[in-house]
């Protein structure tokens, strides 16, 4: 039986005459962290959008614990999907994005309770109580009651890890989850991802952070042009690839960070 939380396989997916991605292959197993790297462009953020199906996939497939998404394997081909179904499997599918999108009027708490009355139809009390645990978890209890406005970047994208915990997804997507904060804001939300990580939550992980990939993640896949051209250990990956793009693109990281 496979292990894979996520199976990709062969997919492609074109915006007009744009082919973004091209035949990728991946797969990420349970409790694995995979940090996803490449140039600006290269096609990162629109697999973890396909992956969630919030962008659709023209061609190959994607299965979360063996189940495809977004489509029904059927006689004659595959079938678009139910929205009942595409919604009860997203519900194991938290993402997190570059930018917070809470809810300005909302605090806290209220943020991240709220997706588990509407979602999960919890009573309010019990996801009050989630809400509240969750907070904790990401260090942020004592803000339980503050706006967004009042917040900084790090503790609004704080917010956000939590409300994508608080829905007990089975495997986290997180998109450049820090590339909208301050220099000195990263790290508090670094700090939560290797909270997670020790924890053996699943992760696919698309950043620039190439200190935070090289010491958390399991395996590192290099993705340009839409094709992923090399994966493997942190260390294999940034110090021996053969890859002449990789050793490009890495080069101004290894001059700056010692990993």
């Amino acid at each position: 039986m496979s292990t894979a939380m996520i199976e990709i396989k062969r997919v492609s997916k074109s915006f007009g005459a744009l082919e973004v991605l091209r035949k990728v292959d991946l797969a990420v197993d349970r409790s694995e962290v995979v940090c996803l790297i490449g140039p600006s462009g290269s096609g990162k953020s629109t697999l973890l959008r396909c992956i969630n199906f919030l962008d659709s996939y023209d061609n190959g497939e994607i299965r979360i614990e063996g189940r495809l998404i977004g489509y029904r394997d059927a006689p004659g081909g595959r079938q678009p999907m139910p929205g009942y179904e595409l919604r009860e499997m997203r519900r194991e599918i938290g993402m997190v994005f570059q930018h917070f999108n809470l809810w300005p009027h909302m605090t806290a708490l209220q943020n991240v309770a709220e997706p588990l009355r509407r979602v999960r139809r919890l009573p309010a009390s019990e996801a009050s109580d989630r809400a509240e645990a969750m907070l904790q978890r990401v260090g942020l209890g004592e803000k339980a009651g503050a706006y967004p406005g009042r917040l900084s970047g790090g503790q609004q994208q704080r917010v956000a890890i939590a409300r994508a915990l608080a829905m007990q997804p089975r495997v986290m997507l997180f998109d450049e989850p820090t590339s909208a904060l301050d220099p000195e804001l990263v790290g508090e939300v670094l700090d939560v991802m290797r909270g997670l990580a020790a924890e053996g939550m699943t992760m696919l992980i698309v950043t620039h952070e190439m200190g935070f990939a090289a010491h958390v993640a399991d395996r590192i896949a290099f993705i340009d042009a839409g094709r992923i051209i090399d994966q493997g250990p942190p260390r294999r990956v940034f110090h021996e690839s053969s890859e002449p793009r990789v050793q490009q693109f890495l080069q101004t990281y290894h001059d700056r960070n010692n990993f």
